[in-house]
């Protein structure tokens, strides 16, 4: 589909300078510009690409100045900040693309659950037994979703995601390809055979409002009660959650990083990616915590920590100094017992 200069400009609040009529059907980066794309120039560095690329409509900010003449083919749209317009229209031309409605024939429907208006279940998609899902919210092909489970309004969930019995999906989620929610715990109890009893785990999972899990991700159901994901977390990739776990609000986690049974983490907290985290511990608000750190004990609010096992990131920063010197402080104690020997 086509967008023209002038409606590109009414969107993001902006003036055009030169062909209102200009017409895209594509993004492009601005080094990488083609006929029929749009750009956007926001960071000095790129510059001097501007001057050369081949896309039709580039976004720039007011202040923007040539300093050199522009390709006669490009048209700009001024606004007050690029990036922010650019990921404005990024969003915009997502949620039209994405905005499908219907349901495919081949989807299998329980005729207990409960679709909402304007719902999208594409093909093969199975829906459970009590299944409530809410308005406006887009299920891809290849979906689980299992029997009482609940989803929210306007939340978008990617092919291949399985949510469990009794997990419960709120509003202006995403969840993205190979996600599964509510999965047993990893709960197993040796027995007098030498063996290991499993441990039922007949809780569920809450995620809450604006959450974001990305691909192939895992969040165990609780043994007894649920496990929580707070409103507005962003969890990467590859993020396993484990059994009654909790996740603050607005909390963000990279990809790969483990967090085990029982652990509490607060809100607004930072965490890198390949983070260990034991379970049953209490990770506080506003914590940081640096990739591939191991954490073995609570933390309190507004600590930054590294290592394995983690520790306060100042000592960990001077520790690390003295770590690279020690062959060099070796060399300089056998230098010094030699002294002393004679």
């Amino acid at each position: 589909m086509k967008f023209l200069a002038k409606e590109i400009a009414g969107l993001a609040g902006g003036k055009v300078e030169g062909n209102p009529d200009a017409a895209v059907s594509k993004l492009a980066k601005i080094e990488e510009g083609a006929p029929g794309a749009l750009t956007f120039l926001s960071n000095p560095a790129y510059a001097q690409y501007i001057y050369t690329t081949q896309a039709t409509i580039a976004i720039v900010n007011n202040d923007f100045v040539a300093e050199q003449s522009l390709p006669e083919t490009l048209t700009l749209i001024r606004v007050a900040d690029a990036r922010q317009a650019f990921a404005k229209l990024l969003e915009a031309y997502n949620q039209f693309r994405m905005n499908k409605v219907g349901i495919d024939p081949s989807a299998v429907i329980s005729s207990s659950a409960k679709i909402g208006a304007n719902v999208y279940i594409g093909a093969k998609a199975v829906i459970g037994d009590h299944v409530t899902i809410g308005d406006n919210t887009k299920i891809h092909p290849n979906v689980t979703i299992n029997d009482a489970a609940r989803v929210g309004n306007n939340t978008i969930i990617y092919p291949g995601v399985v949510i469990y019995h009794d997990c419960v999906i709120g509003n202006n989620c995403i969840l993205q390809s190979g996600t599964i929610i509510g999965g047993d715990g990893f709960g197993f109890q040796p027995n007098s055979e030498n063996n290991y009893t499993k441990v039922p785990h007949i809780g569920n999972v809450i995620i809450e409002d604006h959450v974001e899990i990305g691909a192939n991700s895992t969040i165990d159901r609780a043994t007894l009660g649920s496990t929580i994901i707070r409103k507005g977390a962003k969890l990467d990739n590859l993020i396993q959650v484990a059994h009654n776990c909790e996740i603050g609000e607005n909390t963000v986690i990279a990809a790969q990083t483990g967090v085990a049974g029982s652990t509490k983490i607060g809100r607004d907290c930072l965490i890198g990616g390949q983070v260990g985290i034991i379970g049953h511990l209490v990770i506080g608000n506003r914590v940081k915590i640096a990739a591939q750190s191991g954490i073995g004990s609570n933390i309190p609010d507004d600590e930054i920590v590294q290592g394995s096992p983690a520790f306060g990131i100042g000592d960990y920063k001077r520790s690390y100094v003295m770590f690279r010197k020690l062959p060099e402080l070796a060399d300089k104690i056998k230098e010094l017992e030699k002294k002393a020997q004679k």
